[in-house]
């Protein structure tokens, strides 16, 4: 997370992209074979510790539900070639209505394996 100071006080920024101790910035789902892979920045909401954002009227939406356990594969910084698959669960599934994120909803992701 970054912080800001203002006016001699630190202010800590609660939506950045995470840096999941350096390790990944993006995620890729691929739900099925026949469905084409979906590629998102990770972020780091205060709500969500690793999340992806989901524009309200994407297709792989209604595909998502919490609890669910997938194999999704993650990009690390660097190379673009540098990915793993790794097991992750979906935490939850929340609709933004204000802010910065209005009309997205914040998938929660947890990796279950390294």
């Amino acid at each position: 997370m970054k912080e800001c100071a203002f006016a001699n006080k630190l202010v800590e920024r609660k939506s950045e992209p995470t840096e999941r101790t350096g390790q990944y910035y993006s995620v890729e789902f691929s739900i099925n074979a026949h469905c084409v892979p979906y590629q998102f920045r990770i972020w780091n909401i205060a709500s969500m510790p690793m999340c992806v954002l989901v524009k309200e009227d994407s297709h792989i939406l209604p595909l998502l539900k919490a609890g669910d356990t997938l194999n999704l594969k993650y990009y690390s910084p660097g190379s673009p070639h540098s990915t793993e698959y790794l097991k992750t669960a979906i935490r939850g599934i929340t609709k933004d209505n204000h802010g910065r994120f209005k009309n997205h909803y914040l998938v929660g992701l947890e990796i279950l394996e390294t």
